[in-house]
């Protein structure tokens, strides 16, 4: 029969320590009023002893549970499909994880998904959600104010403008860097310039297009609707779009995809057709997701957002404003990026540039 093994307790981390069982417990709790010299003694001795404080005691008197619910509102074979959602979730752990902060992953399939995660951060499990990837019906913003859970979005949320009220979201320069991408194919000569579309039932969508349609206002006069084609954010939806524009608009010259994957469908398509890229067509893509950029036949030009960080600054601003501030851990206090910008509707928006290689 095996020995139970008995774990070190409070009292014994006091006794070791020299201290009072109070004294030890505000330590470990993260409070005030503790001489750095104590502190450093409680601090040893819990070491020495290998002491682990028990999580829902701690909780009763810290009212935190060290742990953030990451929702992502896309079915699961998408989430590990993307490599944009690995980039963002590695940059989310990192900074949770340099906080002591446990990370619960949370995934929606269907609405009975919805009702199951608000049913989950309404219970009390977790400090705060960061949620990401929301479409233009998703009932999960709704749901989650009514939780009353402090929030941080991924992506300007639907409904969010300037002048609008506060939300706390991280985002990219969508429109800034769409801007970009079509006005450097323009610079090249390229006047036949299509858009595939991301989703447009989500944010980022909506803003590369209107990015796209500044320039070929600016520029060209206006942009041909049949040079536009909706699409998914996906290699498969790239391909189809591709294929609808090259039968719609065959002297197409120049593509600006919504994003990489969405460009890496187009690029197959385009060498099937027989295309030369970029001497017949050039092609931009979003994201610099390297994995992908990198290793299309050519490689891909794109606009770069920062993903990993976009996922670190989300998690740094929850955890800035839960109760405590910034936690126990031992990460230290990280601004957002000097050329970051705060938007007017409470949102935070961080640069892209544009990254030339082969494809335009």
């Amino acid at each position: 029969m095996t020995e139970a093994v008995s774990r070190p307790t409070l009292e014994a981390v006091a006794a070791r320590a020299g201290v009072s069982r109070a004294t030890v417990s505000r330590v470990v709790n993260g409070g005030d009023g503790v001489r750095e010299s104590l502190a450093e003694r409680v601090r040893q001795a819990v070491a020495d002893l290998g002491y682990v404080p028990n999580q829902a005691a701690r909780s009763l008197v810290t009212r935190r549970h060290d742990a953030v619910a990451v929702v992502i509102a896309e079915p699961e074979s998408r989430v590990f499909a993307d490599p944009f959602f690995a980039l963002q979730l590695r940059g989310i752990s990192k900074e949770l994880t340099a906080h002591d902060n446990q990370l619960v992953l949370l995934l929606t399939e269907g609405r009975d998904d919805h009702a199951r995660v608000a049913r989950y951060l309404a219970g009390g499990h977790v400090d705060g959600a960061l949620v990401f990837s929301l479409h233009l019906d998703d009932p999960l913003p709704g749901l989650i104010r009514a939780a009353a859970v402090p929030t941080v979005f991924g992506g300007r949320p639907h409904g969010s403008a300037p002048g609008g009220a506060g939300v706390a979201y991280v985002d990219c320069d969508n429109r800034g860097g769409a801007r970009t991408a079509v006005r450097h194919l323009v610079d090249l000569g390229r006047r036949r310039v299509a858009h595939i579309t991301g989703a447009l039932d989500q944010t980022s969508a909506v803003d590369r297009l209107d990015g796209y349609r500044d320039v070929m206002a600016d520029v060209l006069g206006g942009a041909d609707p049949g040079l536009v084609v909706q699409s998914d954010f996906t290699p498969a939806g790239g391909e189809r779009a591709m294929r609808e524009l090259l039968d719609r608009c065959p002297d197409v010259d120049g593509v600006f995809a919504a994003n990489d994957l969405t460009a890496l469908g187009a690029l197959r398509v385009l060498r099937e057709s027989g295309r030369r890229v970029p001497q017949d067509v050039a092609v931009i893509g979003f994201d610099d997701m390297v994995p992908v950029a990198e290793q299309t036949d050519p490689p891909l030009t794109t606009v770069r957002q920062d993903i990993e960080e976009m996922g670190r600054l989300m998690a740094r601003l929850l955890l800035s404003g839960l109760p405590g501030g910034r936690g126990r851990g031992r990460g230290t206090a990280r601004t957002p990026a000097p050329d970051a910008r705060a938007a007017p509707d409470g949102g935070v928006i961080l640069p892209t540039t544009l990254v030339r290689r082969a494809t335009a």
